[in-house]
């Protein structure tokens, strides 16, 4: 019996730990980072984004350069571009967009402006009419902390113009 018992708990962790990784990746699917953007495009009356595989490994190339720092820092390529760091792992698809989301209050749509010292600009990537495809990448960096990008084709915020 003690065999037996032995076994079973041996199991029972193989199943938990192969649920707690299904699970942190679920949470970071494609659809998790598509359908908060589709949400939040809706609300203002912008029609839904697709998610492009090209856009993603180009998401997934340059949040793989970030592993060694965890650098809030933009990539500079041809892509509009959201970048979000947390300390420690369990950030998630949903909070780095919900991070951005949460910048509508600072945006004037009147004067195309964001609220004075307040940034609205991972917002108005977000909801740019012109901008239809949508690939993102998550990392955790060897510092403990994640880094999460969302990439954009075309490229938003556009000098002068309005995102819808």
């Amino acid at each position: 019996m003690k065999r037996s018992t032995g076994a079973l708990v041996w199991v029972c962790l193989v199943l938990g730990l192969g649920m707690l990784i299904h699970g942190t990746h679920a949470q970071n699917s494609p659809q998790d980072f598509l359908a908060p953007h589709n949400a939040a495009r809706a609300e203002v009356g912008v029609g839904p984004m697709s998610w492009d595989d090209e856009v993603a490994a180009y998401a997934e190339g340059y949040a793989n350069q970030r592993v060694g720092d965890c650098n809030l820092e933009h990539s500079g390529g041809r892509y509009g571009e959201n970048i979000f760091q947390g300390s420690g792992s369990g950030w998630t698809a949903a909070d780095a967009v919900s991070d951005w989301v949460n910048e509508k209050t600072n945006y004037d749509y009147d004067t195309n402006t964001c609220a004075s010292e307040q940034m609205c600009g991972h917002y108005t990537q977000m909801v740019w009419r012109k901008s239809v495809r949508l690939g993102c990448a998550r990392v955790e960096c060897d510092n403990g902390g994640t880094f999460i990008t969302c990439n954009y084709y075309p490229p938003g915020n556009v000098q002068g113009q309005r995102p819808y």
